[in-house]
């Protein structure tokens, strides 16, 4: 079982910046698939980044060049660094996990508005 929760969401202008951190619970994070996903209202959840174990990364095409995911093994936790954020970037956040099965968190709420 792993638990995951998440941190950093907020209100943000146009063309700011947050940073989304999500820990996780287990000895071996290492070897965890980690990312983020979001929901806006009235749409489905889509993906936004993943990074693997082994280092790689994938991007939706909207957020490529904005948006950086990253990890730290040493302190079980998952980042997500959004810059030059955009209304349509407004959504529920959800930090993802797989090991054997799906994890979700519990979301942290991103709002981009002036």
């Amino acid at each position: 079982q792993v638990q995951l929760v998440e941190s950093g969401g907020g209100l943000v202008q146009p063309g700011g910046s947050l940073r989304l951190s999500c820990e996780a619970s287990g000895r071996i994070f290492s070897i965890y698939t980690m990312g983020w996903h979001r929901q806006a209202p009235g749409k489905q959840r889509e993906l936004v980044a993943i990074t693997t174990s082994g280092g790689l990364t994938n991007y939706a095409d909207s957020v490529k060049g904005r948006f950086t995911v990253s990890r730290d093994n040493a302190k079980n936790t998952v980042y997500l660094q959004m810059n030059n954020l955009r209304p349509e970037d407004t959504a529920l956040y959800y930090c993802y996990c797989y090991y054997l099965r799906d994890y979700w968190g519990q979301g942290t709420q991103v709002t981009v508005s002036s």
